[in-house]
């Protein structure tokens, strides 16, 4: 099928974008939770591996975090909140952090959990990984004073380091099954050994994964369910009607054709829910390999900018999903700052630019050839793909979609092998721990996704990121923040496209399943089932 024939059915099948229907988080006052039932959820795709402290991809997230747990969570007003530390102390020089840790915690396999846990999990493992690496560059030493107990002292204050705790960068992984062995081969990563409220029971490749009740959880009286059934369901159209029909429960991120989102939301035995991506924010964008030409000219990356049809992409393939990209910080995530250059669709601008490198069209009015992955996380990514290979061509530029799996596209990405890709990074909430990353010298990493896989290297950047993660006040973070900003738009590192508006879709069986910033990744802990 063509580009131009999905995007005529889209055009046709499509209703004005309008908001959905907004759904409380939390089950009313009246309503009492009741145990058992299984909830069942669309996984996809299929996660590589269950390791989130080594694979931090949305499915891999959206399982592990009811098996592995973080010292904290977050509110949707993304307010620190206990999870295996139920509480903490700062120091008045901002230096130390105590973690008192929930008391009388035991691994799934029986084993009991202790502050040697934490340091272990941080030292060894989190500290090799794209997420945490920052966080532990401010770090001088993490102590264990006594089995519930866990020290961090910093070299220098970090504003954001409360926001540095969620499962995607602080899962806690069991010393006794990681500190032996290497961590990719470990046979954990696939039959994960957690504190949450489900344990691991099987995963039947390209069918199913299947959680249990965690009896022996360290939070009286939960969970309520008897477990979490995740059906991988690779066809859009079959997701689709397994929500219609009930035999799934739960749909999240892109598992709905965004053209699909509105009469879905109408359904009088769904829920839609908007809240609960607070603290994710996810903002899609292209990445520019600058370690191969033409990326690394300026004026070819502003070209692209200005060749893409953003709104457009916006409005008629996210279907109101999503809201036009104005630089590197999502509008719902602190210190974002609109007053930055604009690019609008502007074909003739993007042309003079490449006329300006001296790009000249050849005889089939080609300038340049070059790659794209896309996505692989379902179908409205390959035709963000096919329409952006559309766009590229009116200006001269030729793409080739090279498509891939999950394990592929982090591979290639990670490892630099490739020219565009499509992407779609959560913020976590700060600028300092979702942002910098992607354009910090120090973070790039080859073989490491999720860290500066473009090369992007500018002095000035680092210097106002690395001072924006220290500075003492809001204002002066965000004075540093808006400067930055205006510099990475300037620069265009990557292509920005566009700042999500996700929605789950819950069955309305389902009760207090969305109740924080971090939504369906969340434990599921108090999740309930209402009987049929």
């Amino acid at each position: 099928m063509t580009f131009d024939s999905v995007r005529r059915a889209l055009l046709q099948g499509a209703v004005a974008a309008a908001v959905l229907t907004l759904v409380p988080a939390a089950m009313a006052a009246d309503e009492q939770p009741q145990y058992g039932g299984v909830l069942t959820a669309i996984l996809s795709p299929e996660p590589p591996n269950l390791n989130v402290a080594i694979q931090q991809v949305a499915v891999t997230q959206l399982v592990a975090g009811k098996i592995y747990e973080s010292l904290l969570t977050y509110s949707s007003k993304l307010e620190p909140m206990p999870s295996l530390a139920k509480s903490w102390d700062v120091s008045a020089d901002k230096l130390t952090y105590t973690f008192h840790l929930q008391p009388n915690v035991t691994w799934h396999d029986g084993k009991p959990f202790s502050s040697e846990d934490v340091v272990f999990s941080y030292k060894e493992i989190l500290s090799k990984t794209p997420r945490t690496r920052t966080l532990m560059s401010f770090i001088e030493d993490i102590t264990a004073p006594d089995k519930d107990t866990v020290v961090f002292k910093l070299k220098s204050p970090y504003s954001a380091f409360l926001y540095s705790f969620d499962i995607g960068g602080g899962a806690i992984l069991p010393k006794h099954l990681y500190s032996t062995g290497e961590l990719t081969q470990n046979p954990h990563n696939n039959a994960p050994i957690g504190t949450g409220p489900f344990k691991f029971k099987q995963w039947q490749r390209g069918s199913y994964i299947e959680l249990v009740k965690n009896e022996k959880y360290w939070k009286e009286g939960r969970p309520y369910l008897d477990g979490i059934t995740y059906r991988v369901i690779p066809d859009a159209a079959s997701r689709r009607l397994a929500i219609e029909q009930g035999t799934v429960m739960q749909a999240w991120l892109n598992d709905i054709e965004p053209f699909d989102l509105q009469r879905l939301a109408k359904l009088p035995h769904v829920n839609a829910v908007r809240a609960g991506y607070e603290y994710w924010s996810t903002l899609n964008w292209i990445e520019l390999n600058q370690g191969r030409k033409p990326f690394d000219d300026k004026r070819f990356r502003q070209a692209l900018m200005y060749g893409i049809d953003r709104q457009f992409i916006v409005d008629k393939i996210m279907f109101g999903s999503s809201t036009l990209a104005t630089g590197p910080i999502h509008h719902k995530t602190r210190f974002y700052d609109p007053n930055v250059k604009k690019y609008p669709y502007d074909p003739k601008k993007a042309a003079a630019l490449l006329d300006e490198m001296g790009l000249k069209p050849d005889g089939k009015g080609v300038r340049a050839t070059i790659g794209l992955i896309p996505l692989p996380y379902g179908e409205m990514h390959r035709r963000l793909a096919e329409y952006i290979k559309q766009n590229l061509s009116k200006i001269g530029i030729a793409v080739n979609i090279e498509n891939t799996d999950v394990g592929g596209w982090t591979t290639r990405v990670g490892n630099w092998d490739y020219d565009m890709g499509l992407n779609g990074v959560f913020q976590y909430g700060d600028p300092a721990i979702g942002v910098a990353r992607t354009y910090l010298a120090s973070n790039i990493k080859k073989g490491l996704m999720f860290t500066n896989t473009s090369q992007y290297n500018n002095p000035k950047v680092d210097e106002l990121f690395n001072k924006a993660a220290v500075a003492p006040t809001d204002e002066e973070r965000q004075k540093l923040y808006t400067e930055v900003q205006q510099i990475l738009v300037e620069d265009v590192p990557v292509v920005w496209i566009a700042d999500t508006n996700y929605t789950t879709f819950l069955n309305k069986r389902v009760h207090n399943a969305i109740t924080t910033g971090l939504g369906a990744v969340d434990t599921y802990a108090d999740a309930w089932l209402s009987k049929q």
